[in-house]
């Protein structure tokens, strides 16, 4: 390579930048005594064809420009300064090292041992130092070209109680998609292909929450394993997509390609939403390598104990981000803006999101974490989702997240999951996980749809594993089935994995249908798992983070049974679209419609009575019916006008044995009609007061009240009617009546 002009360059911003003309390149370290910008000419390249230290320094951000250069090159950094583990210096020049900012990767790491810091093998440890150059191995960046041909992309800005979230992984997802082009299995482009829309729009969701796709490093135990990190949560570059999903490992394609998959989502109605993890790196613990924060300035990057040899790890990966740096909330929040503003995503779910809330050492939900994100013009725009727990001490969050986040409601999941399994002492709990979990949201002026309900998740069993396993089987993992979670809350029905028992299978395959159905009608939003809706098995493996094969890959070649349950999910998912009622945006009050003995939802006992405190705290109540009234006068929509829909009835049966649940009162000529059962498909017509509904053992059922049509003119009078009251309501909110002594 010819010799590089240098010019003194720009603080910000940092990174590597583009301007048309030249490259400025900028990365912050307070600590270092120099920091060397490194050219490669290409990924095989066993050492850099320039070493150049930047010659500028402005508020401990070592920059320059260079005229030479144009995007697609290669570069690294080497930081200058002392080696003193002891005092949290941990600088080794001899370490080619990422940019924090890089937009690109232009290699990834190949393990050796000369990724550490310090030399392998020594009795010192990590005190010991490192002279071997990983020029050779280290993982590159690469200079990235903004410009992309959005052809006028707008987000979608589904409002949250409309919104229906799809957990994706994207190599998982379509990789053995018959729909999908065989170039673009596993890839973004695979996710954009109409194979994949078609099943997304067939299904009924409105965003698709893809499992991490910032660049990450696969751990290098798994590595010899001959295994992979195939979750992703184990981050090296904040603001560049995984290389490894892209049809071709090329930097500036991949991220053309990951603009085009969002483009595609966005013109279909799909919102993308990203996982995120902000609370730790790839760079582990004391002993881990030396790849990119570590080595431009540990002490800045990372939270350090006493000694400061030491990491603070509330993450359970070996370190946790120093939150109290504002470098590092700065590297966050330039992330974050950068994947809304460049790349065009709808919202973010926060990994382990307790960590970023830790100040000192308690988690304090006003923390300088949240409050830089709530006075953001951009961030406080998107759609926001917690992850609300760690695991530190008092790590466990969920409720205590501030307005504008939502929380994967891990009480939903537990709740939904005991009720269903027939444990006692839950009814009351399962009726306000229904509602929205006002317990955990109302008081601090969030709404329903701060919670994000799901029963199953990527982190543990799947939904036909829930019902088949009580057990974990993680012996594929190389743990000796020491990994994953001992407490699944799950029933294997009466036989632990597969089995041919048709009483068995019919109770399971109920029981994901009363999870499914479930989860659904549940005020707040709705999560599924991606293969949920046709019944994949994990093979009792809730802990699959490493299983990038069959065990972890969508099967679509379905089964008379899983097409079935594909059908039933797109079912229940319709019925949820169609019903107001199941999407509020408001809490229950359990109040009286205009002033009648009929209130927003009330809870029914299987004679049809209302339910006593008595009943509720009765152990053994586990079957219970659930009225909501469809004319909410408490909802409007965006022009104002009240909100209604149909009244339903929704009957729940966790017992062994079948009920038969008593029809409750409703006016002359109204009568129950049932639209869904989980234990069959031979519905009823029609059910009257009185009338008893038999209502299986393990089973679920949702009925609509049938109101007779009104004739056009007694239609039109009560319009007439409504108007006129409206009027009058209206002249005394603008011209009130005050008289002296009155309130």
């Amino acid at each position: 390579m010819a010799y590089q002009r240098v010019w003194p360059g720009r603080p910000a911003p940092l990174g590597a930048t583009w301007d048309g003309k030249g490259v400025n390149f900028a990365v912050f370290s307070e600590h270092a005594t120099q920091v060397d910008l490194c050219l490669f000419d290409s990924p095989l390249a066993t050492k850099e064809s320039a070493r150049i230290p930047l010659p500028d320094q402005t508020d401990h951000v070592w920059n320059g420009y260079l005229p030479d250069i144009r995007p697609g090159q290669l570069y690294g950094f080497r930081a200058h300064g002392p080696y003193d583990p002891e005092r949290g210096f941990r600088f080794n020049a001899n370490k080619v090292l990422l940019d924090p900012y890089a937009k690109g990767i232009g290699r990834d790491l190949i393990w050796n041992d000369a990724a550490f810091g310090y030399h392998i093998g020594d009795p010192a440890g990590d005190l010991s130092f490192d002279e071997r150059d990983n020029a050779d191995s280290a993982p590159l960046a690469a200079v990235i070209n903004p410009r992309f041909n959005w052809g006028g992309d707008k987000p979608p800005k589904t409002p949250w109680h409309k919104t229906l979230i799809y957990e994706m992984h994207v190599k998982g997802f379509t990789c053995k998609s018959p729909w999908v082009p065989r170039e673009s299995r596993g890839k973004y482009a695979g996710v954009a292909c109409e194979g994949t829309l078609r099943h997304l729009r067939s299904l009924g969701v409105t965003a698709v929450e893809l499992m991490p796709v910032h660049h990450h490093v696969d751990e290098r135990f798994l590595v010899d394993r001959g295994l992979t990190n195939y979750w992703g949560y184990n981050t090296l570059a904040y603001l560049a997509p995984e290389m490894r999903f892209a049809s071709i490992p090329n930097p500036q394609q991949t991220v053309n390609e990951f603009k085009r998959m969002v483009r595609q989502l966005h013109r279909n109605g799909f919102e993308v939403i990203l996982d995120v993890v902000y609370n730790h790196t790839c760079e582990g613990n004391h002993l881990g390598p030396t790849l990119c924060l570590k080595g431009l300035d540990n002490t800045s990057y990372y939270r350090l104990a006493d000694p400061r040899r030491y990491y603070q790890d509330y993450t359970g990966c070996g370190n946790t981000l120093n939150m109290q740096s504002p470098r590092v909330l700065q590297l966050i929040m330039d992330s974050l803006r950068y994947w809304v503003q460049e790349m065009h995503v709808d919202g973010f779910r926060f990994d382990l999101a307790a960590a970023l809330a830790r100040e000192l050492h308690d988690v304090d939900k006003l923390g300088a974490f949240f409050d830089i994100i709530h006075q953001d013009p951009i961030l406080s725009q998107v759609k926001l989702i917690a992850e609300p727990w760690d695991v530190g001490p008092g790590g466990y969050q969920v409720g205590n997240f501030p307005v504008l986040w939502t929380e994967w409601n891990g009480k939903y999941r537990d709740c939904v999951r005991k009720f269903w399994r027939g444990d006692g002492h839950t009814a009351s709990e399962f009726a306000t996980r229904l509602c929205g979990s006002s317990d955990l949201y109302e008081a601090t002026g969030r709404r329903p749809y701060a919670s994000i309900n799901f029963v199953t998740s990527h982190d543990g069993f799947s939904l036909h594993d829930l019902v088949s396993y009580n057990h974990k089987h993680n012996e594929a993992n190389g743990e000796n089935n020491n990994d994953g979670d001992n407490h699944n809350i799950s029933w294997n029905c009466g036989s632990e994995g597969p089995t041919d028992d048709p009483a068995v299978l019919k109770i399971r395959e109920q029981q994901k249908r009363n999870f499914m159905t479930t989860l659904l009608i549940s005020q707040g939003v709705a999560m599924i798992r991606s293969g949920d809706e046709f019944c994949q098995s994990q093979g009792g493996n809730n802990n699959a983070y490493c299983q990038d094969n069959p065990i972890s890959w969508l099967r679509w070649k379905l089964t008379k049974e899983e097409r079935r349950f594909l059908e039933f999910t797109q079912r229940v998912i319709r019925l949820w679209k169609s019903q107001p009622v199941l999407q509020r945006r408001k809490f229950f009050q359990g109040r009286m419609i205009r002033g009648e003995l009929v209130k927003d939802v009330v809870w029914l006992t299987p004679l049809g009575q209302q339910m006593t405190d008595e009943d509720w705290n009765k152990d053994y109540t586990r079957c219970l019916g659930m009225r909501l009234e469809g004319e909410m006068e408490d909802e409007i929509n965006e022009k104002g006008r009240p909100i209604s829909g149909d009244t339903l009835l929704i009957l729940f049966n966790s017992h062994n044995d079948s009920i038969p649940f008593l029809m409750p009162p409703h006016a002359e000529n109204e009568f129950w009609q049932p639209l869904l059962d989980t234990a069959t498909d031979s519905l009823l017509k029609r059910l009257t007061f009185q009338e008893p509904y038999p209502l299986e053992g393990h089973s679920l059922a949702v009925l609509r009240l049938n109101r007779p049509k009104v004739p056009f003119v007694d239609r039109a009078k009560s319009q007439i009617w409504q108007f006129v009251r409206d009027q009058r309501w209206q002249k005394r909110i603008r011209f009130p009546l005050f008289r002296p002594g009155n309130p």
